[in-house]
């Protein structure tokens, strides 16, 4: 008979654990979104800029990243990377925290070539007048871009980056493999303990769960919102 007990695991140092790891998770995750946001408004304007070089840049760039494991891309960033660096910096990296910086590079790069696509595709849905009337009331490509066309292409874009976000989220549990103590690599630690996995990763699937139903209820509710402004 299968002694299901996760009552055992809400207690104490396993507690503690679960707690410190969720706290990991939620920083790695929070820190990669607004980072990879901020970098994917960048991606999306270099795309369309009239500059080539810059344009083939961003291709190359989110190809890579949409076609390469996101776990292959960490490891890539914790093993490589960190053998290339001068010895100075590579012992500061190490001090402070080398796992948890090169999985927030990693994942931010990543968010970031997805984010930017669904950003490109939502300036594309603005009409392309808006950008020739811009330039004719004497605006700047960037201030016409900062001002007018990212802001309504932002709300266009809204439901797909909800959908990065989401995959973001389950994607921090991959930073286990470089040794980040976040969630996942807490049940990983309490499995190793006491042996009881199911009762770990239960708990752990439960808390993802739990998040991931959070975010999914922000795009329903953003899609109520939505609807019901453009129904009056």
């Amino acid at each position: 008979m299968i002694n299901f007990d996760p009552i055992t695991l809400l207690q104490g140092q396993y507690l503690q654990w679960i707690i410190t790891g969720l706290e990991t998770t939620l920083t790695l995750f929070f820190i990669c979104l607004i980072s990879g946001f901020i970098l994917a408004l960048l991606l999306a304007s270099m795309r369309i800029c009239g500059i080539a070089p810059l344009r083939w840049f961003v291709v190359v760039y989110v190809e890579y990243h949409r076609n390469v494991p996101a776990l292959v891309q960490l490891l890539l960033w914790y093993f490589g990377l960190s053998a290339v660096l001068p010895y100075a910096l590579s012992e500061w990296v190490n001090q402070h925290g080398s796992e948890f910086f090169f999985a927030y590079i990693a994942l931010t790069l990543n968010t970031a070539a997805f984010m930017s696509e669904d950003l490109r595709s939502g300036l594309r849905s603005i009409a392309s007048g808006q950008m020739e009337a811009c330039r004719a009331l004497g605006l700047t490509f960037s201030q016409a871009m900062r001002d007018v066309i990212l802001p309504q292409s932002i709300r266009v874009s809204i439901p797909p980056l909800l959908g990065q976000s989401l995959a973001l989220y389950k994607s921090t549990s991959l930073a286990m493999a470089i040794s980040v103590a976040e969630l996942t690599y807490a049940a990983k630690q309490i499995e190793n303990e006491t042996f009881r996995t199911f009762e770990a990763f239960a708990i752990v699937s439960a808390i993802y769960l739990t998040g991931s139903l959070l975010i999914v209820s922000i795009g329903s509710a953003y899609d109520r919102f939505i609807f019901r402004a453009g129904s009056r």
